[in-house]
Parts: structure tokens; sequence; C-alpha cells
């Protein structure tokens, strides 16, 4: 085999390890959400408590996702990848045996925050790797990881909660980030970068001054993310008691939901590079089609909320298509931010992006939890519709 195809083969390579290990961390992430029914109805906690619960590995990200970054920017994918999974999968083992409630918020919490490793290195790993001309897709094919894991989690951790407790689902998520280490310290290799001492002093420049454009597209994926874990929190709690839904149906439509995002995903990145091949502007290719995607997100989220109003049994084949709308957007926003920042700012911005979706994340479900139980689902819907519409004027559309 040729060295050309041998580059070519190790790209794809690390773009699969680098999307597997962003997988098993969103299990990790976002499947104590498919508790929610389990400690609603076994527990007696109410939907804003089991919201809290479901949100406590967000908020944990939050404290170190900046940390990740900087660590990843100094030492490199490899170590990071490694290191982070293993000891997430340490927290979801400690989480599986331990017996309060508070407990087990406590590691979840500890699991979030080492967690944070794999969204800024993996990202990292499949920008280093790729040209731009491939970057909007690639990066759509990785940011799948996240509709991914959380499809595998609606498809397993129901179930095991179900039939075998609390404590079997969190063996799941713990299980699949030990292999998910493993895999990471065997497979992956960092990316050929300039040394330090070699760089530009532009290179070397923090990309937040002089400029509000890695701002606004972090505004702009902060509105954007609300939406996303409305749906992915309550989805399947709302098919339950509302429509009547048994929890392994439930958690098929879920997963299939979730599969079909990551689709959207990937059709949104091979767009991007379309419109970079047209026009020849990277961020202006990156950026427009979130805008887009920003007033189909606002709109779908109208729909559902009136078709749920009116008991429509369209409302589930809207929130399925809002399902793939409302997470096309992130592969995009983390583009965009790792082209701008460039190689020695990328961890700390893609940090600085992780942090604030993911402070939205761990707030949002204790909020709308309590909203619906004061004012039902069709409101909360429209509430959330909102907020992509805000998202709209605050996409940068033009490189200042």
């Amino acid at each position: 085999m040729s060295t050309l195809a041998v580059g070519s083969l190790r790209r794809w390579v690390m773009l699969v390890v680098a999307l597997l290990a962003t997988l098993c961390a969103n299990v990790f992430i976002n499947g104590v959400a498919f508790l929610i029914p389990t400690l609603h109805d076994e527990r007696g906690l109410d939907l804003a408590a089991a919201g809290l619960m479901s949100s406590l590995p967000s908020l944990g990200m939050v404290t170190t996702l900046i940390a990740w970054g900087y660590v990843v920017d100094r030492v490199g994918e490899r170590l990071v990848l490694t290191l982070g999974s293993a000891l997430t999968a340490a927290a979801g083992f400690a989480a599986a045996a331990a017996d309060s409630l508070v407990t087990i918020g406590v590691f979840l919490f500890l699991g979030g925050m080492a967690a944070a490793s794999s969204n800024t290195a993996s990202a990292r790993l499949v920008v280093g790797w790729f040209d731009a001309q491939r970057r909007g897709l690639v990066m759509g094919i990785r940011q799948t990881a996240q509709p991914l894991g959380v499809g595998v989690g609606a498809l397993v951790i129901p179930r095991l909660a179900e039939f075998s407790g609390v404590a079997a689902a969190l063996l799941f998520p713990a299980v699949v980030c030990a292999a998910a280490a493993v895999m990471c310290a065997v497979m992956v290799i960092d990316p050929p970068r300039p040394p330090r001492a070699e760089a530009a002093d532009s290179d070397l420049t923090n990309p937040y001054r002089g400029s509000s454009l890695l701002w606004r597209i972090h505004v702009t994926s902060v509105l954007l993310v609300v939406p996303q874990v409305l749906i992915w929190t309550f989805t399947l709690v709302w098919l339950i008691a509302e429509r009547g839904w048994s929890p392994g149906s439930a958690g098929a439509l879920v997963m299939a939901a979730q599969f079909l995002g990551a689709g959207g995903r990937i059709t949104a990145g091979r767009w991007s590079d379309s419109v970079l091949r047209r026009r020849g502007d990277v961020l202006d290719a990156r950026l427009r089609p979130i805008r887009t995607i920003a007033m189909a997100a606002a709109l779908a989220m109208g729909l559902l909320a009136v078709s749920d109003w009116f008991d429509s049994p369209v409302s589930v084949a809207v929130m399925v298509v809002a399902s793939v709308i409302t997470v096309s957007d992130n592969g995009l926003a983390f583009t965009a931010i790792a082209e701008f920042a460039g190689p020695f700012w990328s961890g700390r911005a893609l940090g600085t992006q992780n942090t604030s979706q993911l402070l939205t994340q761990g707030i949002a479900p204790p909020l709308f939890g309590g909203l619906i139980g004061i004012a039902g689902f069709s409101v909360a819907f429209a509430v959330c519709a909102l907020f992509p519409l805000l998202a709209v004027p605050a996409v940068p559309v033009r490189r200042h």
C-alpha cells in the first residue's frame, strides 16, 4: 500500500475512533435521562428532581471543559481521550455500586467532569487530520456521536432499569466507557502539527481579542441547544405519560429519531462543504446553514406545540422531525470554531463552546421539568420554540 493510501486510511480510522469515543461518553452523559420514568415511578421523584438528576453529568462537564481544552492544547489528544474515558468508566462503576441517590448523583457529577475530555479532544483529532474541503462532512460524522449515544442509551438503559433496576442500568455506560479507554490507548495517533516554538505570532494570539465572531457562535449554539436537550430529555416520558406508549416502544422510537438526527448532522456537513466549494469562504460556508437550521427548528417546535395542544397523533411524527432538525447544527459550529481559533487555541475555544452548551444542558431539564409539571408539555414546547427564533439574528453571517 502506498504512503498516500496509508495516510488516507489513517485519517478515516482516527475519525472512527473519535466517533466511538465520543459516542461512549454521550451514553454516560445523556443516559441518565432515560432513568427519569424509573426515578419518577419507583423512587418518587417529581419531574423537576428527576430532571436535575439527569443533568448532573452535564453540570459536571461544565466545570472541566475549558481545563481539558487547555490540557489537550498542551499534551495532545491521545492522552486526554484515554485518561478521560477511563475516569468516566470509574465514576460509572462507582455510581452503579452506590446505594443512595445522593451518592449516585455525586458520582454522576464526577463522571461528567471526566467525560468532558472526549468532546474537545475528539473534535481536535478530526479537524487535525482532515483538510477544510472535507471538514464539514467529517465533523458532521463525528457529531453523530451525540445522537447515536443518546439512541443507544434509549435502547438499552430503559430496559435495564425496568427489569434489573437503576444500578444495572448505570453499569452499561460504565462498561462502554471502559472499552473506549482501551481503544483510545491503542489506536489514537495525534495529528501532525508544527511545534509551538515555530508557530507564527498570529497563530498564538488569543482569537477572542478584537473579534466577536467566536462569542456570537457560542451564543447561537446556546440558544439552539435548548430545544435539542428538551427533546432528548423528555421525549421518552412524554411518549409514556401522554401517548400511552410502553417503555420499550418509546425507547425504540427515541433511538430511531436519534439515528435520523445523526443523518441530519452528516447532511448539514455535506451541505456546508458544497457551499465552501462554490463560495470559497470557509466561515460563511459553516455559518449560513446554521441560520437556516435555526429557522427550521423554531418552526418545528412551534408545530409540535400546536399538534400536542390539540392531542393530534401527528405530534409524534413532528417530534421525530424536530429531533432531526434540532441536532443538525452542532457539527457546523464546532468546525467553524476550530478553524477560526487555529491549532493552538482550538482546544480552549471548543472547551468554551462545550461549557456554554452544557451549562444550558444542565439548567434546562429541571426548569422545563417544572414548567411541564405546572403548564403541560404543549406550553413547554411553545416556550422552547422562542430560543431558535432568537438564534436567527445571532448567527454571524459575515466575518468581521
